[in-house]
């Protein structure tokens, strides 16, 4: 009764401003971040350029961020209830908006990247507190059409990041794409600052005395931030063969096994782990991460296939990828719909089924295939994204204690990240491991005892000297374009192994979803 009597303040609670014009703010602030995730992969050539910078350093523009953002997505939602939500929501803006002004000012590489590292921890504490925004400000019938809103800037802002990118820096200054941010963070205070208001549990648990877990915290953040170095520099450093990388992963893995025992025991600890303990919530975290393997794996094997293999520009490529967002972007509101009305599970069953075949599919692509038959590969795989964001995200919040939304929306989107760094690192291991054994298998068959091979090259050089080659450049250019061929061949057949591989790993994901409690988000649970 006690427990009843305390949560009903809570459970009644609606903000003072309209719900959709909140969603609308906070929306806002989403799309520039992560648009800001993808913007300035098309432009570090530029950059490296401008700054006199090698190419393997300018891929620290790229590392800083993510390491600064993965430090602070778990205890983001810790920080919002010490500092206060909205207080930690507009530090959060504030920071990642001066320092995208820093970034465009940067003289040289270093200060370009420590102001990288102050945009990181902004961005980083953006998308929890705005998911838990969404959680309280929305009843849990409305909660998925919140998530929809949501869900079209984060599908929306990666696919033209690239596009957009890439005609600023050729058109303008690459400053520029970290200028941008500036107007749309200054509308976002302002609008933050009137709509967005905390909800009366919150401002209780700010009131009250909270120990600060500092051994968590740094444990956490030393933990996380060698996994991400780890998993960005592994294939470039030869993962374990290389000291740098072997001493990270120690690090990483004592800190984060540590941070785990420290976390469970402690009373108010950084980031909640017990909270996995319920069995939805954690099949709600293996599946992001899922996603998130997905996601980001796709979104960069698909052009970097079409540039390297197809010979596709970076504009063609990103026309390939855009129907794909277009098609996501026209589902999510039926989704929202749907997730008031239907089991979860059977939509998150049903997005990684749809995602598994459409994986499959691609795996089956050759190099004869159309522009027209890439885009609808695309489209196909893309769809199943629509079933998978909402119903996950929703279905963590289900029969969790609405004080506990700060916790869950950190945990759940830290899985996703840590999710696409991994669907990263293993999607480029794969390419390279996977491209040297079909080259190997490939080049057993060009050897000058074969019959077959000594009539190709014969061939080739045959009809190349009636085009007009002399003879010697003829034979000498014959080689040249078999091993050309068997390259494309062998790169061909890598990235088919790489899409089944994961078109296998969203099919496991499906039966799994099951073991989730059965409830809809309208039936909500516990507060």
């Amino acid at each position: 009764m006690s427990t009843a009597v305390a949560a009903a303040p809570a459970q009644v609670w609606r903000p003072s401003h309209n719900q959709w014009a909140i969603a609308l703010t906070v929306t806002m602030a989403t799309f520039m971040e992560v648009l800001d995730t993808s913007i300035a992969n098309v432009a570090l050539p530029h950059i490296a350029g401008n700054l006199s910078a090698g190419q393997d350093e300018s891929t620290w523009v790229l590392t800083s961020y993510l390491v600064a953002n993965a430090v602070i997505l778990p205890i983001s939602g810790w920080l919002s209830t010490i500092i206060g939500r909205k207080r930690f929501y507009m530090m959060c803006v504030t920071l990642f908006t001066i320092s995208s002004f820093l970034c465009g000012l940067a003289p040289n590489l270093g200060m370009l990247i420590f102001f990288r590292v102050l945009q990181g921890l902004g961005g980083g504490g953006l998308a929890p507190s705005e998911q838990a925004i969404l959680a309280d400000t929305f009843e849990p019938a409305k909660r998925g059409m919140a998530f929809a809103v949501y869900g079209i800037a984060v599908v929306t802002a990666p696919a033209i990041g690239p596009t957009l990118g890439g005609w600023i820096t050729d058109n303008f200054d690459w400053r520029w794409i970290f200028f941008i941010n500036i107007p749309v963070g200054a509308l976002s205070l302002f609008f933050t600052s009137r709509l967005v208001e905390d909800p009366p549990y919150l401002r209780g648990m700010q009131r009250s005395k909270i120990r600060i877990d500092y051994i968590g915290l740094g444990l956490i953040a030393l933990g996380l931030a060698s996994l991400q170095i780890v998993l960005d520099k592994g294939e470039r450093e030869d993962w374990f063969s290389s000291r740098f990388i072997v001493l990270y992963s120690i690090v990483a893995a004592a800190s984060l096994i540590l941070a785990a025992f420290w976390e469970w025991n402690h009373d108010h600890p950084v980031i909640e782990v017990k909270l996995l303990k319920q069995r939805s919530f954690l099949i709600s975290n293996i599946a992001m991460f899922m996603l998130g393997i997905v996601l980001f794996g796709t979104t960069l094997l698909v052009p970097q296939m079409l540039q390297e293999l197809f010979g596709y520009t970076a504009q063609e490529a990103g026309m390939v990828l855009s129907p794909g967002g277009i098609v996501v972007i026209l589902l999510l509101p039926s989704v929202g719909i749907l997730i008031s009305r239907v089991d979860a599970r059977y939509l998150i069953s049903l997005g990684f089924l749809i995602t598994s075949l459409g994986l499959f599919h691609l795996s089956r692509i050759t190099l004869d295939i159309s522009f027209g038959e890439a885009v609808w590969a695309r489209v196909y795989q893309a769809a199943g994204l629509a079933f998978l964001f909402i119903p996950i995200q929703t279905v963590a919040y289900i029969g969790m204690p609405r004080e506990k939304s700060n916790a869950i929306s950190g945990m759940t989107n830290l899985s996703r990240n840590i999710g696409g760094s991994v669907g990263i690192s293993l999607v480029t291991t794969l390419l390279a491991r996977r491209t040297q054994y079909h080259q190997s298998v490939l080049a057993e068959h060009t050897d000058n005892y074969s019959q077959n091979f000594r009539n190709a090259i014969n061939s080739l050089s045959n009809t190349l000297v009636a085009h007009g080659a002399a003879p010697s450049s003829a034979l000498h250019r014959s080689y040249g374009m078999i091993a050309n061929t068997i390259y494309r061949q062998a790169a061909m057949e890598s990235y088919l192994d790489v899409f089944r591989l994961l078109a296998i790993g969203a099919a496991v994901l499906v039966p799994c979803v099951f073991i989730m409690k059965k409830a809809r988000p309208s039936q909500a649970a516990v507060h």
